[in-house]
């Protein structure tokens, strides 16, 4: 029969090398941020399932390895644009992001301003707006136009009669 020390000694060895597979995870994301990851390929590479990756590293963090992942591709997307050197969507491919759309959302979240004014911020410069925001107009105005003469008519849009006498029947040739 097993001693029941042994029991307690063999968890906190388990409790051990989950943690170390956890830090190698999380080392990885830091060397790796700005390649294409994903939870599943983080969890093929310490030979833990996705779930159990995801559920330990939030437990042993705070946060999920995808949130880590993207708080480190902002901290980065922050230096490069304090730099000046490069607009959002090169900083945004250079971090490993692959759509400019959710990398500014994220950057958002995290930071409280989108990239484009961070990077104005940081660098001093002042972001020109364009002529239209200057007036106070945010979105284009559609003028009214006619309809399309398409050939069918609607109950809303006046028009001649197929027959031009106005009666029915069959029109006069």
């Amino acid at each position: 029969m097993c001693h029941p020390s042994w029991g307690r000694a063999l968890t906190e060895a388990r409790h051990r090398s989950d943690l170390v597979r956890l830090r190698r995870v999380r080392d990885r994301i830091d060397r790796e941020h700005a390649r294409p990851l994903d939870v599943l390929a983080l969890a093929r590479g310490v030979s833990v399932p996705a779930g159990r990756l995801s559920r330990q590293f939030r437990l042993a963090y705070g946060e999920s390895p995808y949130a880590y992942l993207m708080r480190r591709r902002v901290e980065r997307a922050k230096a490069l644009l304090a730099h000046g050197g490069l607009g959002v969507s090169e900083v945004c491919s250079a971090v490993g992001c692959s759509s400019v759309r959710t990398f500014s959302a994220r950057f958002t979240e995290l930071v409280g301003v989108p990239p484009d004014a961070y990077r104005h911020r940081a660098t001093g410069t002042s972001a020109v707006p364009p002529p239209r925001a200057a007036e106070g107009e945010t979105r284009p105005v559609r003028l009214p136009t006619e309809p399309a003469r398409t050939g069918l008519r609607s109950a809303a849009t006046p028009g001649p009669s197929p027959n031009p006498t106005g009666s029915p029947g069959r029109p006069r040739s």
